[in-house]
Order: C-alpha cells, then structure tokens, then sequence
C-alpha cells in the first residue's frame, strides 16, 4: 500500500499564501510528489502531516549525525536555557566548544564561530586575499559553498552552456545574481590545468570539497589532494577546505585527518552542531590572527547564541568519544554492502562513494572523476527510486547521497533493505 501525501500538500498549498512558495529554502523545492510538512521527529525517524513514518537518511541535510533527538544534546540545550540565551559578549561553553575543535580538526589552530556555512565561506575569502594581496579565488566546477553572489557558479551547470572542459564558462546559479570577476572556475581532479593558472600570480585562494557530495559522489584521485596541497604552497595561494559536509561524517577530523592533507583555511558546519544553526572558520595562527587583530571583519549578532553554542560542545563531547563512529561505522558499512548486493541482485550498474556516515549512490556509471563525467549516470532512474522508496516509508536524498546516525537501528537498516528490495522487484 503507497502512502499519501494530501495533507502536506494542503498544508504547503495555505501557507503559500504566507510563505513564498509554501518552503523556506530553495532547496526543498522540486522534490516528489512535492515539499513534505513534517510534525515529529526522533531517533532516525520523521512523521509527517499525514502520519506517514519514515526512515530518514537525509538528516536535516546532514546535520543530524546522532540522529533527532540525542538526550546529551537536548538537555544541553534545555540547561543552557536557563542560564542564558544572547549575551553580545562571551560564554565559557564557547572557549570550551573551540577547544576540542582544536584538538579534533587538524588544521584548526584558531576557530571563528559563525551561523551558516554560506557566512563562514565568505570570512575564509577574506582572509585569503588580505593574506596574499591578491583577488582571484579558484572553485571547482559541481562544487557548492553556499549561495551568495560571489560563489553560486557552476554548481550544477547547464554542459551545453558550461563551455570546454579544461576552461569552464563561469555561470550563473539564479537570475538576479551579480556575478564577481574574481571567481575562476576549474575541473576538479586535474592538477595540470590547476597550476596552469597558479603561476599567473593572481590566485589568492583555493576552495574546494575535499571528497565532492554536493552534486555526487566523487573521490579526489590518488595524489591529488596532496599536489593541490604543495601547488598552493608552491605558489602563495590559501587552500581552504569545505568540510560542512564532510567534517565529522568521514571521520572526527573530517576529510582532512583522513586523507593526512591539511589545508590552510576549513569550513565547518551542519553535524558541528547536530541540528543547531552553527559553522565556523578554523584554519592557522597565522591567517586567522587578520581576524583577530581586525584586520579582516568578521561579525555576526547571533554568532556563539548560547544555546547554539551548548549544543555544539555536547555534540562535539559526544563525538570526540568515538562512540557514535563505533556505531555508525558498523551499520554505514554494513547498508553499504547489502545496497550494492541489491543493486547487483537486479542488475543495475551502479557505484557507491563515500564513508558509513555519508555516501553516494549512483546509477549507471563507474568512475566519475568529476561533475561532468558524474552527469553522465543515470539521474532520473535514482530519483525515481527515491520516491519509490519514500513511498514505502524511507527518505533519501534524490540526488544519491544518504546520510546515516549513531540513532540508526538494526532493525531500521532491516526495514529499509527489505524496502529497496521490493521496489527493485517493481523494476524501478
């Protein structure tokens, strides 16, 4: 029996009238039957308008990595409430939250708390060209770093507009965008073309996904990580790695502890905080004293809020423990192995990137190097069996990338396998 969906529908449709498009996100548009309202949600599990349960592997977006409703994290937050909320000033539980990023992320010698990985994006440019003297910023094509002005380019773009390959057309990601002249867009996983415009001189900084999730599934090529990491050097160009979604999913150091390559600048945000609205900007002594010395601006009226900021240290407690890796390695990598079993079971070609916290499912293609090529899997069939899938009580991301949590079950990962299993049969 498929489940309905009318009183999301309706409930989307009367707060159109009050809320642009029903949604307050762009980014919860477009997804079938259409944007879900959603009254619950616990361990891995959402209930929506209509009563329909779901075993939930988007996770906010990827936030929730010790699922919804973690009891060290709610009644941190439930403490701090009577303690304080916004203070315009300073909180221990910041220092301390700062601290163990300093001892968990690599690259973190100095933190920086911000509200959104969009903000923290733009500090991490600043600090850049204040360093270097210099304006360009090298992205990479299918990338995303958030969705101001001077960043949303070529994150999904159009191939018969995107221009020769080696050379990518800088487009636009929405109409009414004021385009910067210091933006250079490049293709991923290609040293040669990436050092070709290092030597120009004019590169302040680097930024990148150190493994790409935010369009697909895409591993940096052996050594490429570390040839950007000496290229950058080489050349006096700031690397700045975008862990928002890799930070604390691949491991409690991100990306970055695991690969061994440390960059100058890091982007951290969405499970920093398991569900609070925090980032921050880590990086050196050295670059991160123009912030504070004020050279570089960074400000925020609703940076370190003090229950946000609760949350983050008993998130980041709870990870630093391992605990959560235990278990999230096990059941991750455990789904991992019985997904592909299923895929191959049905004959569908496929590939799987990624980590037990956070992996890529793709249809019809091995070994994408990067955007375009990863264009080339069969997108469509996955997004309808993520809707079929939805239909029988589990939500994932269209897109192919599932997200797993310490509050993950056996019995859900059961469920959710014997649900693949029956839409396989339909032949989606």
């Amino acid at each position: 029996m498929q489940m309905l969906f009318q009183k999301s529908l309706l409930e989307v449709t009367e707060g159109s009238a009050y809320v642009a498009g029903g949604v307050n996100s762009g980014y919860r548009t477009g997804s079938k039957p259409h944007p879900l309202v959603f009254t619950s949600a616990h361990g891995s599990g959402l209930i929506d308008a209509d009563g329909n349960q779901f075993i939930d592997y988007v996770l906010g977006m990827g936030p929730m990595i010790l699922g919804h409703s973690p009891q060290e994290v709610i009644e941190a937050a439930k403490k701090q409430l009577d303690i304080s909320l916004l203070v315009a000033g300073q909180t221990p539980i910041e220092y301390e939250a700062a601290k163990l990023l300093t001892q968990m992320v690599p690259s973190a010698q100095r933190v920086r708390f911000a509200s959104s990985g969009s903000e923290a994006v733009q500090v991490a440019f600043r600090v850049a060209r204040a360093a270097t003297d210099r304006w360009k910023i090298i992205k990479f094509e299918g990338h995303y770093h958030g969705w101001f002005d001077n960043v949303l380019v070529s994150v999904s773009p159009d191939i018969l507009l995107a221009g020769d390959a080696l050379n990518p057309n800088v487009l636009p990601g929405t109409q009414g965008q004021e385009m910067s002249e210091n933006i250079v867009v490049l293709p991923w996983n290609n040293a040669e073309v990436l050092e070709d415009h290092l030597k120009t001189g004019s590169i302040a900084g680097i930024i990148m996904e150190p493994i790409m999730f935010n369009t697909s599934g895409v591993l940096p090529l052996p050594g490429y990580l570390e040839q950007v990491r000496k290229l950058a050097t080489k050349y006096g160009a700031v690397l700045i790695f975008d862990e928002v979604i890799t930070g604390f999913r691949v491991s409690e150091g991100g990306a970055q502890k695991v690969s061994g390559i440390t960059p100058d600048i890091t982007i951290l945000g969405k499970a920093v905080a398991n569900g609070f609205a925090v980032a921050a900007i880590v990086g050196n002594e050295d670059l991160m004293s123009l912030i504070s010395t004020g050279k570089v601006m960074h400000a925020g009226t609703y940076n370190t809020q003090s229950i946000s900021m609760a949350a983050t240290l008993a998130t980041l407690q709870v990870l630093k423990s391992q605990i959560p890796y235990k278990i999230i390695n096990d059941s991750g990598g455990y789904l991992m192995e019985e997904l592909s079993k299923a895929f191959t079971s049905a004959e569908i070609e496929h590939e799987m990137i990624g980590y037990p916290g956070v992996f890529n499912v793709r249809f019809g293609l091995k070994g994408a190097t990067e955007y375009r090529s990863a264009l080339n899997s069969n997108r469509e069939r996955h997004a309808n069996f993520a809707f079929a899938l939805l239909q029988k009580g589990v939500r994932i991301l269209p897109r192919g990338t599932w997200f797993l949590s310490s509050a993950h079950t056996s019995l859900d990962l059961d469920n959710t396998l014997s649900a693949v299993r029956d839409v396989l049969k339909s032949g989606i």
